[in-house]
């Protein structure tokens, strides 16, 4: 089986908008996929509403496009039915952290074991532009014309604090770290939690001065920052500048998923 077995061909081309970081974010899922070899029939993909969400539509294996902010109830349930199942959930920064925020927290309290990939734009692309949970203090969308008021969720910290194994963070520019990072989380027994940073040129750029994909991927690379580097600026009493973000893996531990017991 190549990797190409994994797309839907009679899908393509995409929906994506011209730039979107999407399509690299489900490259990278596919060839994590990929690379452990797994079965089409026995892994499933669960996606609720959104940009993001269109990702499970374009793969070859059973893939269920559930309700808005629901995919993790949704694939709770698919992974408590047949356990023995790969289930991998696609998820935005709205769908995730707004409607679905209760969903999303008690996934990780259960440590159900699944693995959740967030496409995080800032942003509701889809359905117009509006500001989500996670868009940036100061950031122009629809519903926050002058800027947006509110501090933004930190997903990994919430995934993380909520009780999830795995946590990781990358950007749409780190292809190769977030492939390694999705295989990683589906090695790892409970929930895993990578939370990809990924251009939205047509909604979130447009309205911010960064109208070109480039000027966005320029952005990620110039201001994310390697975990092992932050750790090392905090213990040196050096704060994180602003705009700057964290990048890598923030925590991996062998908790037991929901429906395991501990000997």
């Amino acid at each position: 089986m190549t990797l190409e077995d994994w797309y839907r061909q009679d899908r393509l081309p995409h929906i994506y908008c011209a730039g979107c970081g999407n399509g690299t974010i489900l490259n990278a899922t596919l060839r994590a996929v990929d690379a452990l070899g797994y079965d089409i029939n026995e892994t499933t993909f669960v996606s609720g509403i959104g940009c993001s969400s269109r990702a499970g539509g374009y793969t070859s294996a059973d893939s269920l496009h559930t309700t808005h902010g629901r995919a993790l109830a949704f694939a709770t349930g698919v992974k408590l039915v047949k356990p023995k199942q790969h289930v991998i959930v696609f998820t935005g920064d709205g769908d995730c952290s707004a409607i679905g925020g209760n969903h999303f927290i008690h996934a990780c309290r259960r440590n159900i074991d699944l693995t959740v990939v967030c496409m995080n734009n800032n942003i509701y692309g889809m359905t117009g532009g509006q500001g989500s949970p996670c868009t940036p203090k100061g950031s122009i969308t629809t519903t926050t014309p002058y800027g947006m008021q509110e501090q933004p969720f930190d997903l990994c910290k919430l995934a993380e604090a909520a009780g999830a194994n795995y946590v990781a963070r990358w950007t749409s520019f780190h292809v190769k770290e977030l492939s390694e990072a999705i295989k990683t989380g589906l090695e790892t027994p409970g929930l895993a939690f990578i939370e990809v940073l990924a251009q939205c040129p047509t909604a979130y750029g447009n309205k911010n001065k960064l109208r070109q994909p480039t000027q966005m991927i320029e952005v990620f690379k110039n201001n994310a920052v390697k975990k092992a580097k932050a750790d090392r600026d905090a213990a040196a009493g050096i704060p994180l500048e602003p705009g700057k973000f964290i990048v890598g893996e923030f925590v991996r531990r062998a908790n037991p998923p929901l429906g395991v017991v501990k000997e």
